[in-house]
């Protein structure tokens, strides 16, 4: 331990922590821009510099360590006088048209220069273009850049793709895509992690708002929206809400009053694919020389989209069951139009998830099994929810709970658990030990497949079988799997694997938050929910009973596979290599 001095308050931290570290312990919080702690910590913005009493030249707080006797000011007119012209610098290569940005109000660019006091640059504005495919899930506008290296970082380190590197230099330096490819024919998974670390408005999601209030305003269009898992463990985080207070409840009301006519859980559908995709394990293992293993969920379309473009080879690995969301489309667009009397061609499916990539899987050529265009029409994200309901100037608090709508609105506590890393697994493993053995297992026997780790593994027994399992979260971690199964070093029944560190409610379409990772604590949320529910096993949801009996049959069944399963292998790779 050293003994450190910074802005009159004595500390003491162990040697080698960052001054930056050094000073949060003790309640001061030094202005920044690129710093993320333990994965960009270069000082590129040069924001958080600080004074040390008798140095001629400030340092950077980020990447400098505490030393014995160490006094430090981060706040001196020097300080002050340096950060200033740094941020106007910054600011002179940069869009400040902030009220169309779409991180206005949550920018820390725009925060620091409010609290800076700067009203007027001295500097001439430079503000470079660079062109981007607007019909693009992902939207980078150059013009809001600021070089921090936190999009490179995140997908280098984490993610593991290098989509996003540094060109040019000098005043003219800049972040494209790597290889100097276009975005769409780059190895980008969508996992958004980019968005969600980016401090600025430089990344964002595509905005898909302006076609919902075109669905909702045509008279002729029904509008039938799905909300995922993780959603409700974050859509109430930017509008002031507590987490007892974002309620289903109250999200579900909330979409009432936007005005949409159906209003129903992606939970259903959750418990929906557990009743294939468990199908199609127990069929895989009893016939083991027919199929290619390990079985691969196939829920995760980053993750499956990260296979056609890495991996190809193991395609044949994937569950052909469909995503919660694209078996969701099917569903309403076939079972509840024929229930409700609706032409299936008059329903707009939309879907509102925490994930970018869904964007993309619903526009896939062959996701449209319903026979009236795509099974799902639109996707938005959580935060392209939050926007809606500011728009709609509704203040959730003054709402009354409803229910979900029927009747693809009921679910279990193993559809609820899909949102975080493991669920799919643990929901999976629920019901098939009750096919295999003829009764429940505890609810909670399978939670040994729960855990922030970038890879778990677990062996559970199931009939005369010992299922070997992994659970993976972050495609940096997926990336290192596959290299050790291809190499033999690995062998597994069943994976899981979720693109977004955490699962879904740590996906690239919820609420940021600059420097906080609150997948761990999302995740936590959505165990409780499974714990309250009074049903948690995917087979007891009554609803999807009285699908199988009315419609689909029995799992696996002929207009089950029409519907709810594809093939990856002689699909996707083909949509993937522009070939369709």
């Amino acid at each position: 331990m050293v003994r450190v001095t910074i802005d009159g308050i004595a500390i003491e931290a162990a040697e080698g922590t960052t001054i930056m570290k050094a000073a949060r312990s003790a309640g001061i919080e030094i202005p920044h821009l690129c710093y993320l702690e333990g994965i960009n910590e270069i000082s590129a913005c040069k924001v958080c510099v600080v004074e040390l009493q008798g140095r001629q030249k400030l340092v950077t707080a980020c990447n400098s360590p505490v030393e014995e006797g160490l006094v430090v000011y981060t706040n001196s007119p020097r300080v002050r006088r340096v950060r200033r012209t740094n941020v106007e610098l910054i600011l002179s290569q940069h869009d400040c048209h902030c009220a169309t940005c779409v991180r206005s109000g949550s920018c820390n660019l725009q925060k620091l220069s409010n609290d800076l006091g700067i009203l007027e640059l001295p500097y001439a504005e430079e503000v470079p273009m660079v062109p981007w495919d607007p019909d693009f899930p992902l939207i980078r506008d150059s013009r809001k850049c600021i070089k921090c290296m936190r999009c490179v970082q995140i997908c280098d380190k984490v993610q593991g793709l290098h989509i996003w590197d540094v060109q040019n230099t000098g005043s003219r330096t800049t972040v494209d895509v790597a290889g100097d490819r276009t975005i769409d024919c780059s190895d980008c998974t969508l996992c958004g992690q980019c968005i969600t670390h980016c401090p600025t408005g430089a990344l964002r999601e595509r905005n898909d708002v302006p076609k919902v209030y075109e669905a909702l305003a045509d008279p002729e269009t029904i509008t039938v929206v799905q909300v995922a898992p993780a959603v409700r463990t974050a859509w109430g985080e930017t509008l002031g809400l507590t987490k007892g207070e974002a309620t289903e409840g109250l999200m579900v009301a909330a979409l009432k009053r936007i005005g949409f006519d159906y209003v129903f859980d992606t939970n259903f559908s959750a418990d929906l694919t557990i009743m294939e995709e468990g199908s199609e394990l127990l069929e895989r293992l009893q016939k083991p020389g027919k199929y290619a293993w390990p079985m691969f969920t196939s829920c995760c379309p980053g993750w499956v989209n990260f296979v056609s473009k890495r991996y190809p080879q193991y395609l044949r690995n994937l569950s052909t069951a469909k995503s919660p969301q694209q078996m969701f489309g099917a569903v309403a667009k076939t079972y509840f139009a024929e229930k409700k009397g609706i032409d299936p061609r008059n329903i707009c499916c939309i879907s509102i998830m925490p994930c970018v990539s869904k964007k993309r899987e619903a526009a896939l050529s062959y996701m449209r099994s319903a026979g009236a265009g795509q099974d799902v029409d639109i996707v938005l994200t959580t935060r392209e929810l939050v926007r809606l309901i500011r728009a709609e100037h509704i203040d959730p608090k003054s709402l009354k709970e409803e229910a979900w709508d029927s009747p693809l609105g009921e679910s279990t506590g193993a559809g609820v658990i899909f949102g975080v890393t493991g669920g799919v697994m643990e929901a999976a493993l629920r019901t098939a030990y009750a096919v295999v053995e003829g009764q429940n297992p505890p609810a909670d026997a399978f939670s040994a497949v729960r855990g922030s780790e970038g890879r778990r593994e677990r062996e559970f027994k199931l009939g005369d079988k010992l299922l070997r399992t992994c659970t993976v979260s972050g495609l940096g971690n997926a990336s290192r799997l596959m290299e050790d199964i291809a190499a033999g070093r690995v062998s597994y029944d069943f994976v899981e694997v979720m693109a977004c560190p955490g699962g879904c409610v740590g996906g690239g379409g919820q609420p940021i938050h600059d420097g906080c990772e609150l997948a761990g604590q999302r995740g936590e949320q959505l165990y409780t929910l499974d714990a309250s529910r009074p049903l948690r096993f995917s087979h007891e949801n009554p609803q999807v009973q009285i699908l199988y009996k009315e419609y689909m049959g029995e799992p696996l069944s002929h207009r089950a596979h029409e519907l709810l399963h594809s093939e990856h292998v002689n699909e996707l790779y083909f949509e993937t290599h522009n070939y369709l």
